[in-house]
Protein backbone atom coordinates (compact mmCIF):
# COMPACT_ATOMS: atom_id res chain seq x y z
CA UNK A 1 0.00 0.00 0.00
CA UNK A 2 1.39 3.41 -1.01
CA UNK A 3 2.34 5.78 1.80
CA UNK A 4 0.44 9.06 2.05
CA UNK A 5 2.63 11.98 0.98
CA UNK A 6 2.83 14.80 3.54
CA UNK A 7 4.42 18.11 2.52
CA UNK A 8 6.08 19.61 5.61
CA UNK A 9 6.67 23.31 5.05
CA UNK A 10 9.41 24.59 7.35
CA UNK A 11 10.60 21.02 7.73
CA UNK A 12 14.13 21.96 8.83
CA UNK A 13 13.04 24.13 11.75
CA UNK A 14 12.70 23.19 15.42
CA UNK A 15 9.20 21.75 15.12
CA UNK A 16 9.42 20.71 11.47
CA UNK A 17 12.44 18.48 12.10
CA UNK A 18 10.56 16.45 14.71
CA UNK A 19 7.38 16.38 12.62
CA UNK A 20 9.28 14.99 9.63
CA UNK A 21 11.01 12.35 11.74
CA UNK A 22 7.83 11.29 13.51
CA UNK A 23 5.85 11.17 10.26
CA UNK A 24 8.39 8.80 8.77
CA UNK A 25 8.24 6.61 11.88
CA UNK A 26 4.43 6.50 11.61
CA UNK A 27 4.45 5.36 7.99
CA UNK A 28 3.94 8.64 6.11
CA UNK A 29 6.03 9.71 3.12
CA UNK A 30 7.32 13.00 4.56
CA UNK A 31 8.61 15.55 2.04
CA UNK A 32 10.56 18.46 3.53
CA UNK A 33 10.35 21.99 2.14
CA UNK A 34 12.42 24.77 3.70
CA UNK A 35 14.99 27.47 3.10
CA UNK A 36 17.20 27.90 1.17
CA UNK A 37 15.67 25.63 -1.49
CA UNK A 38 12.06 26.52 -0.68
CA UNK A 39 10.62 29.97 0.04
CA UNK A 40 7.09 29.94 1.43
CA UNK A 41 6.55 33.56 0.37
CA UNK A 42 6.71 32.46 -3.31
CA UNK A 43 3.26 31.20 -4.44
CA UNK A 44 4.76 29.27 -7.34
CA UNK A 45 7.04 27.34 -4.99
CA UNK A 46 4.05 26.56 -2.75
CA UNK A 47 2.12 25.28 -5.79
CA UNK A 48 4.98 22.98 -6.79
CA UNK A 49 5.17 21.59 -3.25
CA UNK A 50 1.43 20.90 -3.23
CA UNK A 51 1.65 19.15 -6.61
CA UNK A 52 3.33 16.15 -4.98
CA UNK A 53 1.40 16.19 -1.70
CA UNK A 54 -1.75 14.56 -0.38
CA UNK A 55 -1.83 16.78 2.73
CA UNK A 56 0.20 19.64 4.16
CA UNK A 57 1.69 20.57 7.54
CA UNK A 58 2.78 24.20 7.75
CA UNK A 59 5.50 24.64 10.38
CA UNK A 60 7.08 27.58 8.54
CA UNK A 61 6.95 30.86 10.44
CA UNK A 62 8.75 34.09 11.22
CA UNK A 63 9.28 33.54 14.96
CA UNK A 64 11.54 36.41 16.08
CA UNK A 65 9.04 38.09 18.39
CA UNK A 66 11.12 41.21 19.04
CA UNK A 67 12.41 41.31 15.46
CA UNK A 68 8.85 41.43 14.13
CA UNK A 69 8.39 44.88 15.67
CA UNK A 70 10.98 46.27 13.24
CA UNK A 71 10.58 43.75 10.42
CA UNK A 72 6.80 43.89 10.35
CA UNK A 73 6.56 43.48 6.57
CA UNK A 74 8.68 40.32 6.57
CA UNK A 75 6.72 38.85 9.49
CA UNK A 76 3.46 39.44 7.63
CA UNK A 77 4.82 38.00 4.38
CA UNK A 78 5.72 34.72 6.09
CA UNK A 79 3.07 34.43 8.79
CA UNK A 80 0.08 35.90 6.96
CA UNK A 81 0.36 36.43 3.19
CA UNK A 82 2.09 33.11 2.56
CA UNK A 83 -0.52 31.26 4.62
CA UNK A 84 -3.24 32.91 2.57
CA UNK A 85 -1.60 31.71 -0.64
CA UNK A 86 -1.20 28.25 0.87
CA UNK A 87 -4.90 28.14 1.65
CA UNK A 88 -6.00 29.26 -1.81
CA UNK A 89 -3.69 26.82 -3.58
CA UNK A 90 -4.69 23.97 -1.24
CA UNK A 91 -8.36 24.65 -1.96
CA UNK A 92 -7.72 24.38 -5.70
CA UNK A 93 -5.78 21.16 -5.18
CA UNK A 94 -8.41 19.83 -2.72
CA UNK A 95 -5.77 19.30 -0.02
CA UNK A 96 -6.20 19.42 3.77
CA UNK A 97 -3.82 21.78 5.60
CA UNK A 98 -2.64 21.56 9.21
CA UNK A 99 -1.29 24.98 10.25
CA UNK A 100 0.63 25.70 13.46
CA UNK A 101 -0.59 28.70 15.43
CA UNK A 102 0.48 30.33 18.68
CA UNK A 103 -0.66 31.50 22.11
CA UNK A 104 0.49 35.00 21.08
CA UNK A 105 -2.85 35.58 19.34
CA UNK A 106 -4.17 36.34 22.86
CA UNK A 107 -3.38 39.32 25.09
CA UNK A 108 -2.75 37.17 28.18
CA UNK A 109 -5.15 39.15 30.36
CA UNK A 110 -7.70 36.38 31.00
CA UNK A 111 -7.90 34.96 34.51
CA UNK A 112 -8.36 31.39 33.22
CA UNK A 113 -6.96 29.10 30.50
CA UNK A 114 -7.86 30.09 26.94
CA UNK A 115 -10.33 28.03 24.90
CA UNK A 116 -10.48 27.96 21.11
CA UNK A 117 -13.56 30.20 20.96
CA UNK A 118 -11.99 33.03 22.99
CA UNK A 119 -11.61 36.23 21.01
CA UNK A 120 -8.00 36.83 19.96
CA UNK A 121 -6.37 40.16 20.84
CA UNK A 122 -2.63 40.06 20.06
CA UNK A 123 -0.41 42.65 21.73
CA UNK A 124 2.62 42.53 19.42
CA UNK A 125 3.36 42.39 15.69
CA UNK A 126 4.31 38.71 15.78
CA UNK A 127 0.94 37.81 17.30
CA UNK A 128 -0.91 40.06 14.87
CA UNK A 129 0.85 38.48 11.89
CA UNK A 130 0.07 34.96 13.13
CA UNK A 131 -3.59 35.84 13.70
CA UNK A 132 -3.80 37.33 10.21
CA UNK A 133 -2.44 34.04 8.85
CA UNK A 134 -5.13 32.06 10.66
CA UNK A 135 -7.83 34.35 9.28
CA UNK A 136 -6.52 34.19 5.70
CA UNK A 137 -6.32 30.39 5.86
CA UNK A 138 -9.93 30.11 7.00
CA UNK A 139 -11.09 32.69 4.43
CA UNK A 140 -9.41 30.70 1.63
CA UNK A 141 -12.05 28.02 2.01
CA UNK A 142 -9.60 25.10 2.05
CA UNK A 143 -10.03 22.13 4.38
CA UNK A 144 -7.91 23.11 7.35
CA UNK A 145 -7.00 22.57 10.96
CA UNK A 146 -5.19 25.18 13.06
CA UNK A 147 -3.29 23.84 16.05
CA UNK A 148 -2.12 26.56 18.40
CA UNK A 149 0.99 25.65 20.39
CA UNK A 150 3.01 27.45 23.07
CA UNK A 151 6.32 27.54 24.93
CA UNK A 152 7.86 25.02 22.55
CA UNK A 153 11.37 23.64 22.87
CA UNK A 154 13.31 21.10 20.83
CA UNK A 155 16.78 20.00 19.83
CA UNK A 156 16.87 21.72 16.42
CA UNK A 157 16.57 25.39 17.33
CA UNK A 158 16.93 28.13 19.89
CA UNK A 159 14.30 28.22 22.62
CA UNK A 160 13.84 29.18 26.27
CA UNK A 161 15.55 26.00 27.52
CA UNK A 162 18.68 26.29 25.37
CA UNK A 163 18.98 30.04 26.00
CA UNK A 164 18.61 29.49 29.75
CA UNK A 165 21.33 26.83 29.74
CA UNK A 166 23.67 29.14 27.80
CA UNK A 167 23.11 31.82 30.44
CA UNK A 168 23.50 29.35 33.31
CA UNK A 169 26.89 28.19 32.01
CA UNK A 170 28.12 31.78 31.93
CA UNK A 171 26.78 33.11 35.24
CA UNK A 172 26.16 32.03 38.82
CA UNK A 173 22.92 33.97 39.12
CA UNK A 174 19.95 34.14 36.75
CA UNK A 175 17.00 36.50 36.93
CA UNK A 176 13.93 34.81 35.45
CA UNK A 177 10.41 36.17 35.00
CA UNK A 178 7.83 34.74 37.39
CA UNK A 179 4.64 36.42 36.11
CA UNK A 180 4.43 34.70 32.70
CA UNK A 181 2.51 31.43 33.06
CA UNK A 182 2.18 28.66 30.49
CA UNK A 183 2.99 25.06 29.63
CA UNK A 184 6.49 24.05 28.41
CA UNK A 185 5.78 21.87 25.38
CA UNK A 186 8.28 19.56 23.68
CA UNK A 187 8.27 19.56 19.88
CA UNK A 188 8.52 15.76 20.04
CA UNK A 189 5.14 15.68 21.83
CA UNK A 190 3.65 18.14 19.34
CA UNK A 191 4.89 15.99 16.47
CA UNK A 192 3.14 12.90 17.87
CA UNK A 193 -0.15 14.76 18.07
CA UNK A 194 0.29 16.20 14.57
CA UNK A 195 0.67 12.67 13.20
CA UNK A 196 -2.56 11.64 14.93
CA UNK A 197 -4.33 14.62 13.39
CA UNK A 198 -3.01 13.65 9.95
CA UNK A 199 -4.88 10.37 10.31
CA UNK A 200 -8.15 12.11 11.28
CA UNK A 201 -7.99 15.35 9.24
CA UNK A 202 -10.21 17.34 11.62
CA UNK A 203 -11.49 20.85 10.83
CA UNK A 204 -11.20 23.92 13.02
CA UNK A 205 -8.96 25.27 15.77
CA UNK A 206 -7.37 23.18 18.52
CA UNK A 207 -5.18 24.18 21.46
CA UNK A 208 -2.33 21.87 22.41
CA UNK A 209 0.23 22.17 25.20
CA UNK A 210 1.72 19.88 27.81
CA UNK A 211 -0.49 19.27 30.83
CA UNK A 212 -0.10 21.61 33.81
CA UNK A 213 1.00 25.22 34.16
CA UNK A 214 4.20 26.82 35.42
CA UNK A 215 5.95 30.19 35.46
CA UNK A 216 9.16 30.80 33.53
CA UNK A 217 10.88 31.14 36.91
CA UNK A 218 9.58 27.78 38.17
CA UNK A 219 10.52 26.19 34.86
CA UNK A 220 14.07 27.55 35.20
CA UNK A 221 14.35 26.22 38.75
CA UNK A 222 13.21 22.79 37.52
CA UNK A 223 15.87 22.78 34.77
CA UNK A 224 18.70 23.89 37.06
CA UNK A 225 17.68 21.35 39.70
CA UNK A 226 17.46 18.42 37.27
CA UNK A 227 20.91 19.20 35.87
CA UNK A 228 22.36 19.86 39.35
CA UNK A 229 23.78 23.19 38.21
CA UNK A 230 25.37 25.52 40.75
CA UNK A 231 23.24 28.50 39.76
CA UNK A 232 21.02 30.76 41.84
CA UNK A 233 17.67 31.44 40.13
CA UNK A 234 16.06 34.72 41.23
CA UNK A 235 12.49 35.79 40.34
CA UNK A 236 11.69 39.07 38.60
CA UNK A 237 8.78 40.63 36.73
CA UNK A 238 8.15 41.10 33.02
CA UNK A 239 8.09 44.84 33.68
CA UNK A 240 11.72 44.60 34.87
CA UNK A 241 12.82 43.80 31.31
CA UNK A 242 12.89 46.21 28.40
CA UNK A 243 11.97 44.43 25.16
CA UNK A 244 10.74 45.57 21.77
CA UNK A 245 7.61 43.40 21.92
CA UNK A 246 5.09 43.00 24.72
CA UNK A 247 4.49 39.44 25.97
CA UNK A 248 1.22 37.90 27.22
CA UNK A 249 1.40 37.05 30.93
CA UNK A 250 -1.19 34.28 30.75
CA UNK A 251 -0.45 31.72 28.03
CA UNK A 252 -2.45 28.90 29.61
CA UNK A 253 -4.44 26.73 27.20
CA UNK A 254 -7.54 24.68 27.91
CA UNK A 255 -6.83 21.54 25.87
CA UNK A 256 -10.15 19.77 26.50
CA UNK A 257 -11.14 19.89 22.82
CA UNK A 258 -8.07 18.08 21.49
CA UNK A 259 -8.11 15.61 24.40
CA UNK A 260 -11.71 14.71 23.48
CA UNK A 261 -10.75 14.28 19.82
CA UNK A 262 -7.75 12.05 20.59
CA UNK A 263 -9.54 10.36 23.50
CA UNK A 264 -6.37 10.23 25.56
CA UNK A 265 -4.68 12.29 28.30
CA UNK A 266 -1.82 14.71 27.70
CA UNK A 267 1.42 14.07 29.60
CA UNK A 268 2.39 16.65 32.26
CA UNK A 269 5.16 19.04 31.20
CA UNK A 270 7.76 17.67 33.64
CA UNK A 271 8.25 14.28 31.91
CA UNK A 272 9.09 15.45 28.37
CA UNK A 273 11.29 18.27 29.72
CA UNK A 274 13.27 15.89 31.93
CA UNK A 275 13.79 13.54 28.96
CA UNK A 276 14.91 16.48 26.81
CA UNK A 277 17.43 17.57 29.43
CA UNK A 278 18.77 14.02 29.56
CA UNK A 279 19.56 14.15 25.83
CA UNK A 280 21.35 17.49 25.59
Amino acid sequence: MAKEVVAILGGKGMLGTDVAETCKQRGFDARIFDLPEFDITDPEQIRRALDIAEMVVNCAAYTDVDGAEKQRDQAYKVNAEAVGWLGMLARRAKLWVLHIGTDFVFDGKADRPYVETDRPNPINEYGRSKLAGEQLLVESGCDNCIMRAQWTYGRSGKNFVTKLLDRARAAKMLKVIDDQIGSPTATTELAKVICKLLQRKPQGIFHFAADGYVSRYEMAKFIVSKLAMDVDVVPCKTSDYVSAAARPLNSRFDCSKIKALLNEPIEPWQGPLERFLGRI
